[in-house]
C-alpha cells in the first residue's frame, strides 16, 4: 500500500497539488498537515508513520515536504527501512522501494555525511589553531586568580562564612567551594 503524506507550512497555502500528485502515484490513503517543517510535534505524520506497515511505501510531493535537514531526512528513511517501509519522494523521481531508487538516496547520505566529516574537520583544524595562538577555548574561568587569592585568604582567616566571602567576591558559593576545591 502507498501512504502520502502532505504538508504546508502555514493556513494560507493549500496543500491540493500535493494531495493530487499523491493521489496520481497511486497513495490509498494521505495524511495531510499544515506545519512548518523546522517544527518537530507534526501529529500527521507521526499518525502516517504509524499507519504505515511492512512492505507499504510512504509517498511525499518533495523531500522538503517530509523532513526540513538532510540529516532528519536520512534518520527517517533509514527508520522506514528498518520496518521494511519504502520511502518515495514524486518530484525528485527517488524510490527506495527499487535498487536505483536505493541507490541515489545512499549517494545523497553519502554526500551528507561527507559534508558533516569535512566541517567536522575544518572546526578541529580551527580550535588547533586557536590553541597555538594561545587563544583560551571554552567557557571563561567563573573567578579570576586575584579572586581566588582573596577567597583563600578570607577563608584562613575563618572570620567570614563561605555564603559571605561568595557575596563578597559576586559568585555563588557552589562556584566558590568548587573553585577552591581544585
Amino acid at each position: 500500500m502507498r501512504v502520502g503524506y502532505a504538508r504546508v507550512s502555514t493556513r494560507d497555502q493549500d496543500a491540493r497539488l500535493q494531495v493530487e500528485a499523491l493521489n496520481e502515484a497511486g497513495c490509498e490513503k494521505v495524511f495531510e498537515e499544515t506545519a512548518s517543517g523546522a517544527q518537530r510535534d507534526r501529529p500527521k505524520l507521526e499518525e502516517a508513520l504509524n499507519w504505515v506497515r511492512k512492505g507499504d511505501a510512504l509517498v511525499v510531493w518533495k523531500l522538503d515536504r517530509l523532513a526540513r535537514s538532510l540529516r532528519q531526512l536520512i534518520e527517517t528513511v533509514e527508520m522506514l527501512h528498518q520496518k521494511g517501509i519504502g520511502f518515495v519522494s514524486v518530484t525528485e523521481a527517488i524510490d527506495t522501494t527499487t535498487p536505483g531508487g536505493k541507490m541515489i538516496f545512499h549517494v545523497v547520505g553519502a554526500l551528507a555525511e561527507f559534508e558533516r566529516d569535512l566541517i567536522k574537520e575544518r572546526t578541529n583544524a580551527g580550535l588547533a589553531s586557536a590553541k597555538a595562538r594561545g587563544v583560551q577555548l571554552g567557557r571563561p574561568k567563573a573567578m579570576t586568580d586575584d579572586q581566588i587569592a582573596v577567597a583563600r585568604s578570607l577563608k584562613a582567616a575563618g572570620e567570614l562564612s563561605s555564603g559571605k566571602i561568595a557575596d563578597h567576591l559576586g559568585v555563588s558559593r557552589a562556584t566558590l567551594y568548587r573553585t577552591l576545591s581544585e
